[in-house]
């Protein structure tokens, strides 16, 4: 094991920051994948936390990231369904870096709040 990071996001505090759905804010901490991933029913919002406290967790899964945008890192979906990580260009250089391989990502929300929990691993599978 390489790392392992968690993030919780308050969804009162997220609302405020990103509810009005502001393309240029959304644009800085997401792809557009993850928006459509999202959705744009009234549950977004919490599905957007849990991306946006995947892309912290791993930060902290990594040891910092200084450099990484939040959009050099993506969830999405295996075709099971479970969610995973993506990353891309500075967090992928980064991960190579520390020696990370293989992520496992975990998210979960609430109308309250959202979580993730990310483990970076060596080699793999």
């Amino acid at each position: 094991m390489i790392g392992l990071g968690i993030d919780l996001i308050d969804m009162e505090h997220f609302e405020r920051l990103y509810g009005d759905d502001d393309r240029e804010v959304l644009a800085r901490c997401f792809t557009q994948g993850e928006l459509a991933d999202a959705g744009k029913g009234k549950d977004r919002h919490q599905r957007r936390a849990a991306r946006l406290a995947a892309k912290e967790a791993l930060y902290k899964a990594l040891g910092g990231a200084e450099g990484v945008a939040h959009t050099d890192i993506e969830t999405i979906r295996t075709p099971s369904g479970a969610p995973t990580l993506r990353l891309h260009g500075a967090a992928k250089a980064l991960a190579r870096e520390r020696g990370a391989e293989v992520f496992f990502l975990s998210l979960t929300h609430t109308t309250s709040s959202a979580a993730a929990v990310v483990v970076a691993m060596a080699g793999p599978r």
